[in-house]
């Protein structure tokens, strides 16, 4: 399809998307906010931004269950921060949370409970600088536009947005307020990934080609979470939404060794979903007939597999499995015009510059790590795998988060990365709607991404 078409397309299918079978997924005025017709600015680019050093960093957290518990025991962990207020409707993992600080013998946060909109009043603080926000999807975008309205900093867990609407208002939000707002994409810290992103930069896979990327992830489990945790929200995704519903963890990285937004960025994509038949079958053996669980509709594919088209004209492969029984996988490839690196398990091929051929892989990653380690890792690496978080990946990126806002440096991730990797979610189950058509991916940068700097390898 050529780009007038797709858009065409898009225009007559923005009013049938609720009758699809991606109901759910909130696509309303998508057409009219994909890159046809881009809305105008209400502030300025936040691309490169640098805010006032912050010699103490004042933290508040929204949501402190499964995922934001752990980001509080990391962040009491952090020189130069002071954890000042916790909000969670949920009181006992709000107890957790203070119980472990005051064990840590730290002084005791203020508390927020008892309403979904209590959070509102931890942001009407004023001694609150960034929020940590680990909450359900649903409230992810809602939450990081209040958090800068009200001046703060957002710091929102994967994903950014849900919907190509909201990608728009929290980009447009972070440019008028000329607040930091980072979707949390902890992966992007992990030791390979960041040793493959030195690789990168360093030349040794020649130019850049094509990449892969996976959460794949059984999950099924999570379906006996119904009260609270994960999974009595989680789940709920699967009967509402057919497409990726999870692509940054494995996207993230390989946008960054593409220095995507960054000299180049997503153009369009096209995607296909398998049957959806793993839930179904999971709910009836684990569950009894009249169960919530035996009562759900399960749309979403076992198996989604999308593929991204660069303006550049890289490729990538994004795909999205928690249903399936298989070992877990990132995926994590990288190809370029002289080899390519892949992960789970890890193992580089080489035309030059590797003591085997191209034609067998090396498994041998010691002598790697000894030359291409990141700098970022050498420095921080054992204390970070001490406080853990996926192998020390999620202590990394806090430890850099502040770093950055004591320092008064760009952040490594902005509002446009998680615009572009969430919003692969919304445009695949679009396209997987519509037997596959090709779907235009909006530049949330509004252009600013030709003359983005790319990350660079940082010294600490």
């Amino acid at each position: 399809m050529t780009k007038m078409n797709r858009r065409d397309f898009l225009k007559a299918a923005g009013s049938a998307v609720g009758a699809t079978a991606i109901a759910g997924t909130a696509l309303t005025g998508c057409a009219q906010n994909l890159k046809g017709s881009v809305p105008p600015r209400a502030g300025q680019s936040v691309m490169g931004l640098v805010t006032k050093k912050l010699d103490i960093v004042r933290v508040g957290f929204i949501g402190v269950g499964q995922r934001g518990y752990g980001h509080v025991k990391r962040m009491s962990q952090i020189e130069g921060t002071q954890i000042v207020a916790i909000c969670d409707t949920h009181q006992e993992v709000l107890d957790r949370s203070i119980n472990f600080l005051s064990e840590q013998g730290q002084q005791r946060p203020a508390t927020y409970t008892g309403a979904e909109l209590a959070y509102q009043d931890l942001l009407a603080r004023d001694d609150i600088d960034i929020v940590i926000i680990s909450t359900p999807w649903k409230w992810h975008a809602p939450m990081a536009i209040d958090t800068m309205n009200s001046g703060k900093h957002a710091f929102v867990e994967v994903p950014l947005a849900l919907s190509v609407e909201e990608m728009w208002d929290v980009v447009n939000t972070a440019e008028r307020t000329q607040r930091h707002c980072m979707m949390m994409e902890n992966v992007n810290y992990g030791r390979d990934e960041l040793m493959v992103l030195n690789m990168v930069r360093q030349g040794l896979f020649g130019e850049l080609l094509h990449g892969e990327a996976a959460y794949i992830h059984e999950l099924r489990w999570q379906m006996k979470e119904v009260e609270h945790k994960t999974g009595s929200w989680r789940t709920d995704w699967h009967s509402k939404r057919n497409g990726n519903l999870y692509p940054t963890h494995g996207l993230g990285p390989v946008s960054q060794y593409m220095n995507i937004n960054r000299g180049d960025r997503f153009d369009y994509l096209t995607s296909m979903s398998s049957p959806a038949l793993g839930r179904a079958a999971y709910a009836q053996r684990e569950f009894s007939p009249e169960h919530i669980r035996n009562q759900a509709k399960y749309i979403s594919g076992d198996m989604n597999t999308t593929l991204i088209k660069t303006v550049k004209g890289r490729s990538i492969m994004v795909q999205h499995d928690t249903t399936t029984p298989r070992p877990y996988s990132r995926h994590n490839l990288i190809q370029g015009t002289n080899g390519v690196f892949a992960g789970f398990p890890n193992r580089i091929a080489l035309e030059h510059g590797s003591e085997t051929s191209f034609h067998e892989w090396d498994y041998e990653m010691s002598s790697w790590y000894a030359k291409y380690d990141h700098p970022l890792w050498l420095r921080m690496g054992e204390e970070a795998k001490r406080n853990g978080g996926h192998g020390g990946m999620d202590f990394l990126m806090f430890w850099r988060m502040i770093y950055c806002l004591r320092n008064g440096e760009p952040l490594d991730q902005d509002v446009y990365d998680g615009a572009a990797w969430s919003v692969i979610s919304p445009l695949s189950a679009l396209s997987v709607s519509n037997r596959s058509a090709s779907i235009d991916i909006p530049d949330f940068t509004r252009g600013a991404w030709q003359q983005g700097k790319p990350l660079g390898i940082v010294g600490v």
